[in-house]
C-alpha cells in the first residue's frame, strides 16, 4: 500500500466517525429533550425523575461489587500446569521411600537410544539426577546416578534398562557423597592427592569405585627386579589398568566386575602424572603431647627421610621388642624400613622427643580392601601411653578414608597390643592360629577420645630437621 491510499484510507475513517459521533449527539439531545418534557409536563414527573436516580445508584454499586469480586478471584484451576515440587524434583505420590542408585550400561551408538532408555526410567518414576558419557568405538557407555522408587527392586531396574536397549549392565547402591559433579570430585581428588603422597591409592579407589590397586616396587628386598616395565603413556587393559609408578615400581588396578572405560584411564593417567610430578611429599603438621609425667612429644607424618632415624631406633629396640613388631628373622627388620615409610603403600606417624630422637612408628599400610595397622615402640618409652595414641590417631586416619576394617597381626603373648586395640572401644575380632594373633576392628564411628593432652603446632616441612 502507498502513502497516498494510506492517507485517503485514513480520512474515510475520519469523516465515518464524525457522522457516527454527530448523530449520537443528535440523538441525545432528543432523548434528553423528550424525557425533560415528560417529567416537567406530564402527570409522575417527580416519581420517574427518582425512580431513576435509585436505578442509576443501584447500577453504580452492582459495578463496584463486580469489579472487586473478579478482581480479587483466584486464576482458574484447570491451567495445564503442574506446581513445581521441592529441590526441582518430580512430586512422589504419598511421600514414598525412594534409593539412590549407580547404573552403568551400554547403548547402541545411534540416535534415540539414549532418549529412550531415558523414557523408559521415567516410566518407572525414576529420576535421572546425573549422566555421564563414556564414549567407546563400538557404543556408549553411560553412568547414571538414579533416585528410584524404594518398591523397585534391583532386578526390576536391571530389566527396565534391558527391555530399552541397554546392554552390560551394572549397578550399584550409591549415597549422598555421589551427588557431586563429576568435575568438582576430580578437582578434589586432585587437591588431596596434591596435599599428601598417600592419598593417591585412597583417590584412585574413590574414584573407581570398588577395585584393587597394587603397587608393586621396582626391585625385591633382594636387589631382585619386581616391576614389569610399563610404557611411559601407561596400559589399557579390559579390567586392568597399568602405569608406572612414580616412585620407580608399576601400579596396577584391578576391577574385575566392570570394565574400565578411556575416558576413566584419562582421569587416573592425570592424577598419576601430578603425582608424579609433585614427587613425594607430606602435610607438615606436627602436634605436640603432653605425657602422664609431664615430658613432651612430637607426633608428626614420617617419609623415606626418616630411615636413618628409624634405623638408629631399631638398633636401640630389644630382640624381643622387634620380634613381637616382625614376626620374623629380627636381622630382617631394617630391610622392610624403605617399604614401611614410603607413603605409596600407606601412612606412618613418628614420634619425637623434645630432643628430636625418634622414638616410635606407627604404620597404617593400605592392603587391597582391607587396612593393617603395626606399631613399634621403643623400650625405655613402652607403657606410657604413646602406643594407644597412636593406634588411636591410625585408626581415626583409616576411618577418615572410607576402609571398613583395620586389622593388627601380632603374636599372642603380646599383651600390650591387645590392650591397646581393646582402648579403642570398637568391636573386635580374633583369630588366632599357631601362636599368631589377628585383631580385626571396624573404624566407622571411632569414639573422639584423647588419650593424652595435646597442643597443636602447624610448620614447614622445610623446618622440620
Amino acid at each position: 500500500m502507498t502513502e497516498a491510499s494510506s492517507a485517503n484510507s485514513s480520512r474515510r475513517h475520519h469523516w465515518r466517525r464524525d457522522i457516527v459521533e454527530l448523530a449520537a449527539l443528535f440523538t441525545a439531545v432528543a432523548v434528553a429533550d423528550v424525557v425533560a418534557n415528560t417529567i416537567v409536563h406530564g402527570p409522575s414527573g417527580p416519581v420517574l425523575l427518582c425512580t431513576g436516580a435509585v436505578a442509576l445508584m443501584a447500577t453504580a454499586v452492582f459495578h463496584v461489587w463486580w469489579s472487586r469480586r473478579h478482581e480479587n478471584a483466584p486464576p482458574p484451576t484447570d491451567t495445564g500446569a503442574t506446581a513445581p515440587s521441592a529441590a526441582g524434583q518430580a512430586p512422589r505420590a504419598g511421600g514414598q521411600e525412594t534409593a539412590l542408585w549407580r547404573m552403568r550400561t551400554t547403548v547402541r551408538d545411534e540416535p534415540g537410544s539414549l532418549a529412550a532408555l531415558c523414557t523408559a526410567l521415567a516410566a518407572r518414576r525414576v529420576d535421572i539426577l546425573s549422566l555421564q558419557t563414556h564414549p567407546l568405538s563400538d557404543g556408549t557407555v553411560d553412568e547414571f546416578l538414579l533416585r528410584a522408587p524404594g518398591a523397585l527392586t534391583p532386578a526390576e531396574l536391571t530389566r527396565t534398562v534391558a527391555g530399552a536397549g541397554g546392554s552390560q549392565s551394572w549397578l550399584e547402591r550409591a549415597d549422598a557423597h555421589d551427588l557431586v559433579d563429576a568435575p568438582t570430585r576430580m578437582l578434589g581428588l586432585a587437591t588431596r592427592t596434591a596435599l599428601d603422597s598417600a592419598e593417591l591409592p585412597l583417590a584412585l579407589r574413590q574414584l573407581l569405585g570398588r577395585c584393587t590397586i597394587h603397587s608393586v616396587p621396582a626391585r625385591s628386598l633382594s636387589g631382585q627386579p619386581l616391576a614389569e616395565q610399563v610404557p611411559a603413556e601407561g596400559v589399557l587393559e579390559e579390567h586392568v589398568m597399568k602405569f608406572r609408578d612414580p616412585s620407580g615400581g608399576s601400579l596396577t588396578i584391578e576391577r574385575p566386575q566392570l570394565p574400565f572405560t578411556p575416558t576413566e584411564f584419562a582421569r587416573v593417567r592425570a592424577l598419576v602424572d601430578l603425582d608424579a610430578r609433585l614427587g613425594q611429599r607430606v602435610p607438615p603438621r606436627r602436634d605436640v603431647l603432653t605425657l602422664p609425667e609431664g615430658n613432651e612429644i612430637t607426633v608428626r607424618r614420617a617419609d623415606t627421610s626418616d630411615l636413618v632415624a628409624a634405623r638408629e631406633m631399631h638398633d636401640r629396640c630389644s630382640s624381643q621388642t622387634l620380634s613381637l613388631r616382625y614376626h620374623g628373622p629380627v636381622g630382617d627388620a631394617d630391610r622392610y624400613l624403605g617399604h614401611l615409610l614410603s607413603p605409596r603403600f600407606g601412612r606412618t606417624l613418628a614420634v619425637e622427643t623434645a630432643s628430636g630422637r625418634l622414638v616410635a612408628l606407627g604404620h597404617l599400610l593400605w592392603d587391597g580392601d582391607e587396612t593393617e595397622v603395626a606399631l613399634l615402640v621403643e623400650d625405655s618409652w613402652q607403657q606410657r601411653g604413646i602406643g594407644a595414641e597412636l593406634l588411636r590417631r591410625l585408626v581415626a586416619m583409616a576411618a577418615e578414608t572410607g576402609c571398613e576394617s583395620v586389622y593388627a597381626i601380632t603374636q599372642a603373648s603380646n599383651t600390650g597390643m591387645v590392650a591397646a586395640m581393646r582402648g579403642l572401644g570398637l568391636p573386635l575380632d580374633y583369630q588366632i592360629e599357631e601362636g599368631t594373633l589377628v585383631i580385626t576392628a571396624r573404624p566407622t564411628g571411632v569414639p573422639a577420645q584423647r588419650g593424652l593432652r595435646e597442643s597443636v603446632r602447624i610448620q614447614d616441612t622445610t623446618g622440620r630437621r
